[in-house]
């Protein structure tokens, strides 16, 4: 992937990962961040969690509980507003979203890009072009990530690959976002539903495909 960004013809300046819930986004945009360092890139990774609209004034589901899985959490305009000001060469005060306090913060986190600089965002709805409507598209390169194959235990028992990732978002809940285990077992017919809508429906629209 670093090497087709390197070698493209287009003026890339964003790229965008996105895949369902645990799927290794996170990790394999600090991979490729590694490796776009190695081509003589400067990358910047920025996570569409950090512009959630605070929790007390997020949307109400059809379940009665605060709207965390459509692209309606996310302050859409605030991120196209900054995201276009770092792409016209701004110094931009980043936010960064408190998990266990439900609400946005500014903590001194600026950024400003340079000519060789590229941003990495990761997150669930980054496939989504609403997100990022005022970007031109050749300047994004679009990945989508995803375990595809089941882990084998033996010839017998297979563990499916939305269990791999509900496993992984249990140990990334507690260690992180202040949830138990329940609470993420709760959560996860809406994560699922998330995913269906805003998630599968794009995967078709993208530059590649890695199996996680």
């Amino acid at each position: 992937i670093a090497d087709e960004i390197y070698n493209s013809k287009k003026d890339i300046k964003v790229v965008l990962i996105a895949g369902p819930s645990s799927s290794g986004k996170t990790t394999t945009s600090k991979k490729l961040d590694i490796y776009l360092r190695s081509k003589g890139f400067i990358t910047h990774p920025i996570a569409l969690d950090d512009y959630f609209t605070d929790i007390d004034k997020r949307a109400i589901d059809e379940n009665g509980k605060p709207d965390f899985e459509s692209i309606n959490a996310i302050d859409v305009e605030l991120f196209n507003k900054q995201l276009n000001e770092l792409l016209e060469g701004k110094k931009v005060s980043l936010p960064t979203f408190n998990f266990v306090l439900g609400k946005r913060e500014y903590n001194g986190n600026y950024l400003q890009l340079g000519e060789k600089d590229i941003i990495i965002i990761e997150g669930l709805h980054a496939l989504n072009d609403e997100l990022t409507m005022s970007i031109n598209k050749d300047q994004k390169y679009k990945i989508y990530i995803s375990p595809l194959t089941q882990m084998n235990v033996d010839h017998h028992s297979h563990i499916h690959t939305s269990d791999i990732r509900k496993l992984r978002r249990i140990v990334r809940d507690s260690k992180t976002r202040g949830y138990g285990a329940r609470d993420t077992i709760r959560m996860w017919p809406e994560i699922k539903k998330g995913e269906r809508e805003n998630i599968f429906r794009f995967q078709d629209d993208v530059d590649v495909v890695v199996n996680s």
